[in-house]
């Protein structure tokens, strides 16, 4: 078994790299550039923190004309990167490139680092969607393509302490591309949030 890991430099994804690494599965981490604001900081992120955990180099798909014509607050900075955050079709371009780069690859899935429902905002992060997604993806390719969500039973809290207790540093989650986390977007209050409960 071998699979294609979507990854973003972000703690979810670099989780799920280290995991696949300690269990012995080759994976192809794939970096897609969909024009969003912190492209660039996820990017170089994504490629240090590969290095220094000893995993595969990631490859970076550049489809950021995408970002140039879905507007979102992830993609523009005139929106806002909370209220605006939707980004119609991101997730299935993720999938949908991810699974072609495994068929390339002759790899038999994707994974996508998703968390439990209950944090769940858009329709896009939700069981359902996989399973439609994962059916009309194995379509198109003429072949069984199974989307993995080794996360779907995690909330963030669970996800940090599982990341620390694996040595994981140097992630970066924050959709603004600052040097400094913004600390109001989704991926930031997913920090807090779960904190809190």
């Amino acid at each position: 078994m071998s699979f294609v890991n979507l990854v973003s430099g972000g703690l979810d994804s670099t989780l799920v790299g280290v995991m696949a690494k300690e269990e012995g599965i080759e994976h192809f981490p794939l970096f897609i550039d969909y024009g969003q604001r912190a492209a660039r900081k996820e990017w170089e992120t994504c490629k240090l923190v590969h290095d220094a955990l000893g995993l595969p180099v990631p490859t970076r798909m550049d489809l950021s004309g995408f970002g140039r014509v879905i507007a979102s607050g992830l993609t523009r900075q005139e929106l806002d990167v909370k209220a605006d955050a939707f980004t119609p079709g991101r997730n299935l371009i993720f999938l949908l490139m991810g699974s072609a780069y495994a068929y390339q690859h002759g790899a038999s899935s994707v994974a996508i680092g998703l968390l439990t429902e209950e944090f769940s905002l858009f329709p896009d992060q939700k069981r359902q969607f996989v399973t439609q997604a994962e059916t009309t993806i194995s379509a198109a390719m003429g072949r069984k393509i199974k989307v993995l969500t080794p996360l779907i039973e995690f909330g963030k809290a669970d996800v940090v302490r599982l990341a620390q207790a694996k040595g994981i540093t140097g992630t970066y989650s924050c959709h603004t591309g600052n040097s400094e986390p913004c600390g109001r977007c989704i991926a930031c209050l997913e920090f807090q949030f779960d904190k809190e409960k």
